[in-house]
């Protein structure tokens, strides 16, 4: 039986064929397209309403469901999937302490032996003990009246503090930000000792001699912003009732905390200047005004003025002279001028000329010489939600790819090479800009973190700094079990003693110092002496 065609087919050309199937195929394209990102949408809200049935669970105290592992990137470095020896549960046996102790007394201790025995020598044990008990001192102070009628009182050893003396500051110092106890046990701790004290002289020891603290934290910073280096990252922090923010901003030597109302890049850029709260008009600052696309006329009249050097009030009123805060155009002129300013201080002050920045890619930070952590670029690979096995095994390439680099990069940092370096560009290259993986969404991320090549690869040129900001994540911790155990902070002195006193003890850990023994050495107990940090900052090997 003859098949009937349509007169209108059989007049169409080849030309015209190729064209409906070009058609097709483009409509097949978006069709696909549209499925996956219904699909997406779908898993998406599987998810979500797993998470409510989990709540739900957990408000009717069902067991929970097992744990999902992590994406543990680091310890799927080594290719092969071969355990790094790190992992491994050592076998060797601890060493003996006993030769950092130092022996106070020996005490002979008299065995009763029946008659005819033989002395063999003795058997030693070392004892470490320790007695905490109040010791109240009654002060006579002098008086004296000078025949001008002028009073004279002896004056106290300036270690006291409201009448407790620097051991005791120094205890509740130590327990407080470096053991993490809470202002209500530490009266539970003393008064069960015997001492007399409430919580409100506990939380004024807290803040007492803060200035002290003060000024050896600003050098902290400020030598930290010298060397290689730094990691930075931020969490949220509770102030007067209010949510704020913490930066964390440190090293393998040094890390310092500042909390403000803002995460912006305005508030790190002065955070960074530390202490000073200085804004200079100089070649750095229009630089940086012309890279954020501020108009050049706005950068030619701040360049033009006479003053560059300017307070934080002296420039406010500076920026309404020029008449900037009346100017409604994009970008905003008072925000850009105010960072560019910030970041003519920083550099005016000598500050990160060579220093890279390793963030999680947040946009506060991208200022000056920047690198990404390789840990936050591969957790965006791992967030994405499949919707089929095609899309999953996608994912399972895409990781296992970047995990193989990232371990090539970890053996570049210990032997580098311009040969290498050439290779490993090439190898993101390939790895980066493929366009068709078989899911969208992993293409578009890929052609995401393409874009970031230059921050991503930083470390060929820079072996020094680390390939993610880990030591930042660890250190900010301490900061995320303070806000958990104690809440938000209620006064200024407050707010800052939190944020020097961590930062200080984080500092001393990381020099290999004694958190308890720099608190002495601060108030002026004899024994130990410690240097000052930021020198040691400076002078620690990198």
């Amino acid at each position: 039986m003859a098949t009937h065609i349509p007169d209108s087919l059989e007049r169409l050309t080849q030309a015209d064929l190729i064209g409906v199937v070009r058609d097709l195929i483009g409509e097949v394209g978006r069709l696909r397209a549209e499925n996956e990102k219904l699909s997406g949408a779908l898993t998406k809200l599987k998810a979500e309403h797993q998470a409510i049935k989990d709540e739900l669970a957990r408000l009717k105290k069902l067991p929970p469901r097992p744990p999902q592992k992590p994406s543990g990137m680091d310890k799927a470095t080594n290719r092969g999937g071969a355990k790094s020896p790190e992992g491994e549960k050592s076998s060797r046996r601890r060493g003996s302490q006993l030769d950092k102790l130092t022996i106070g007394a020996t005490v002979v201790v008299r065995a009763k032996a029946p008659a005819g025995s033989r002395h063999k020598g003795y058997e030693d044990i070392v004892v470490q003990d320790l007695n905490l008990s109040p010791q109240v001192t009654l002060y006579r102070r002098e008086r004296w009246e000078t025949p001008e009628g002028e009073r004279i009182i002896a004056e106290l050893d300036p270690g006291i503090v409201g009448g407790y003396g620097p051991h005791l500051h120094r205890f509740v110092l130590a327990l407080h930000f470096s053991g993490q106890v809470t202002c209500e046990r530490i009266v539970a701790l003393l008064t069960g000792m015997g001492v007399v004290i409430s919580k409100r002289q506990v939380v004024r020891l807290l803040t007492a001699k803060l200035e002290t603290f003060r000024v050896e934290d600003e050098a902290v910073l400020e030598a930290g912003l010298g060397g290689a280096y730094v990691t930075v990252d931020d969490t949220g922090a509770r102030h007067a009732g209010q949510s704020g923010y913490t930066t964390q901003i440190g090293s393998d030597t040094f890390t310092v905390f500042r909390t403000g109302p803002s995460k912006s890049r305005q508030a790190f850029l002065s955070r960074l200047c530390g202490g000073t709260a200085l804004y200079v008009i100089n070649d750095a600052a229009l630089g940086y005004m012309k890279d954020r696309q501020l108009p050049q006329a706005v950068i030619d009249t701040l360049a033009a003025h006479k003053e560059h050097i300017f307070s934080r009030p002296d420039w406010e009123q500076h920026l309404q002279a020029l008449g900037l805060t009346d100017l409604k155009v994009a970008p905003d002129p008072v925000l850009i001028a105010s960072e560019g300013a910030l970041w003519g201080a920083i550099r005016h002050q000598g500050l990160l000329q060579d220093t890279v920045i390793v963030s999680d890619d947040a946009g506060q930070f991208r200022v000056g010489v920047h690198a990404l952590c390789w840990v936050h670029a591969e957790r965006l690979v791992h967030k994405l939600v499949p919707a089929n096995d095609k899309q999953r095994n996608a994912i399972a390439v895409a990781k296992r790819m970047i995990w193989w680099f990232y371990g090539s990069l970890k053996e570049y940092k210990l032997a580098p090479s311009p040969q290498q370096a050439q290779v490993l560009r090439a190898r993101f290259d390939r790895i980066f800009k493929r366009s068709a993986t078989g899911y969208v969404m992993l293409d578009r991320l890929l052609r995401r973190l393409f874009r970031h090549k230059d921050a991503l690869l930083r470390v060929l040129d820079r072996p020094e700094i680390p390939l993610n900001t880990n030591a930042s994540e660890n250190d900010i911790r301490a900061f995320v079990t303070k806000r958990k155990i104690s809440g938000g902070t209620v006064s200024p002195n407050g707010r800052d003693a939190r944020d020097i006193m961590l930062g200080l003890a984080k500092t001393c850990m990381k020099l290999k110092l004694s958190f308890y023994d720099f608190l002495g050495s601060r108030l002026g107990l004899p024994g130990t002496q410690i240097p000052h940090l930021a020198e040691l900052v400076r002078t620690a090997p990198s």
